[in-house]
């Protein structure tokens, strides 16, 4: 499955849509926007992972940096729809505290 993943921002607000595979192919050119997201400094940023069926260490570590470059401007970041293999992930790591997943 290969990666797909959207951007869509409206004022201060972001939503960012995962779907397939984010992994250590994927990642980086998820990072590269994070990065021009993050600078900016958006007041909310939603990430919708209902579609993303497999994640690895790089897909998490991507994860990370959007959530601490959100934070550390002073924004709210938002996870939904973590399921299946991801949502195993995020347990492991214990992140769905982190990201606050049901």
């Amino acid at each position: 499955m290969s990666n797909h993943f959207s951007v869509e921002q409206t004022g201060s607000t972001a939503k960012v849509t995962i779907q397939g595979t984010l992994d250590i192919n994927s990642a980086p050119v998820l990072a590269e926007r994070i990065d021009q997201l993050v600078a900016t400094k958006p007041a909310l940023v939603s990430v919708d992972l209902s579609g993303l069926e497999l994640i690895d260490s790089s897909g998490v570590a991507a994860l990370v940096k959007l959530y601490k470059g959100v934070r550390g401007g002073g924004g709210s970041f938002v996870v939904n729809g973590a399921r299946d293999q991801p949502l195993a992930i995020f347990k492991l790591l214990r992140m769905d505290k982190v990201f606050n997943l049901q």
